[in-house]
């Protein structure tokens, strides 16, 4: 199939949280004196991708906790931490402090790695239509320029600015519309959240390709990369 196209998410595929917020929330937890398995660590990260792909919960707890910043988070931190499989009346005594601790000391670097850049330069020299489709409310096209790949892509698009949120297959339509003559079946989606990204771009009729280093999605039904190293051949591939 001629690929002419290839989107990608943002948060979680081409910039990154270092380090990342479940790795210091579960570390935080168990400087508690909880136990956590491997099993608990991988169910609770699902969990977050499931919950942040726009779900029924996250839209309730907006709604809920609206203007209430803080009591967004430590029903936030309630959550993930039931997801880790800590007792709901422990999690709930819990939540507060565990929440506080992150709002303190969570000071993650935003970086895009190397092997991002360079694949994207090498998409670019292929002549690729490129964009970045996030969930996110507002533009970010200043934040792109800041990490220094804003101009690898044709445009950006956020979710805010089309009422659209993946995995709704609207704010994929919105992003096809941007280039004359762009096809659904030839555009590639390439994002870390089986979720939102895979499970949206589907039902837009794009072809999904899901970034998954952590592996945490071992039943995923489309092709998975585990390094942006690895692009390039799958698209060959498609």
């Amino acid at each position: 199939m001629n690929i002419k196209a290839i989107f990608f998410d943002l948060d979680g595929t081409l910039r990154h949280n270092l380090p990342g917020g479940g790795e210091i929330f579960s570390e935080h937890v168990r400087s508690l004196g909880l136990e956590l398995s491997d099993d608990d660590l991988q169910r609770a990260m699902r969990w977050e991708f499931a919950y942040w792909a726009n779900s029924a919960d996250l839209l309730n707890d907006f709604k809920k906790h609206e203007g209430e910043n803080e009591k967004f988070w430590v029903n936030y931190s309630y959550r993930r931490l039931t997801a880790l499989g800590i007792a709901a009346k422990r999690s709930r005594s819990l939540a507060p402090k565990v929440s506080a601790y992150m709002q303190e000391f969570y000071t993650p670097k935003s970086i895009v790695p190397d092997d991002v850049k360079k694949t994207l330069s090498d998409l670019k020299q292929r002549r690729y239509v490129m964009a970045v489709i996030s969930n996110r409310d507002k533009p970010f096209g200043e934040e792109l320029e800041s990490h220094g790949i804003n101009g690898f892509f044709d445009f950006s698009l956020a979710g805010g600015e089309v009422d659209s949120f993946k995995p709704e297959p609207e704010i994929f339509h919105h992003a096809l519309k941007r280039i004359a003559g762009l096809s659904a079946r030839e555009t590639i989606y390439v994002g870390d959240n089986y979720y939102a990204d895979v499970i949206g771009s589907r039902r837009a009729g794009l072809q999904p390709v899901l970034y998954d280093p952590g592996g945490f999605f071992p039943e995923a039904d489309c092709t998975v990369i585990k390094s942006f190293d690895e692009l390039i051949p799958a698209i060959k591939n498609l």
